[in-house]
């Protein structure tokens, strides 16, 4: 059994400016899983640099308020929501309120650095 404590797993920076804390990643536990799981937080008034990805990607949103930009369309999300972000769209999500964003990433297959470009600037 393998049950992953949340603060017993290191927080970092993202290439995309989020701070991340990796959950389950089958290159990082001998685990036969597909998708990787992190936990992410976009602090108040900040947004994470556009990005994408080779692969398709689940945020589900946890707390807080954000405004969500795929590919060039701008949604508001709040707990509860779903958001599938498909394979090689340009990305970034936005903290509206003032308490952290804070969102679940899936990523399948699982995430790898080389399947991610980061943009200075939306394209």
């Amino acid at each position: 059994m393998l049950i992953q404590k949340l603060h017993a797993c290191p927080e970092f920076i993202a290439g995309d400016g989020t701070l991340l804390r990796e959950l389950l990643h089958p290159d990082k536990q001998a685990i036969d899983l597909r998708y990787s799981l992190a936990h992410a937080i976009v602090p108040s008034g900040q947004t994470s640099l556009p990005h994408s990805l080779e692969t398709s990607e689940v945020y589900y949103i946890l707390g807080g308020k954000g405004e969500m930009y795929i590919d060039g369309e701008r949604q508001v999300v709040e707990p509860g929501d779903a958001i599938y972000i498909p394979p090689q769209a340009e990305q970034c999500i936005r903290n509206e309120g003032t308490e952290p964003l804070i969102f679940i990433c899936i990523v399948d297959p699982a995430w790898r650095q080389e399947d991610e470009t980061i943009y200075a600037e939306p394209r």
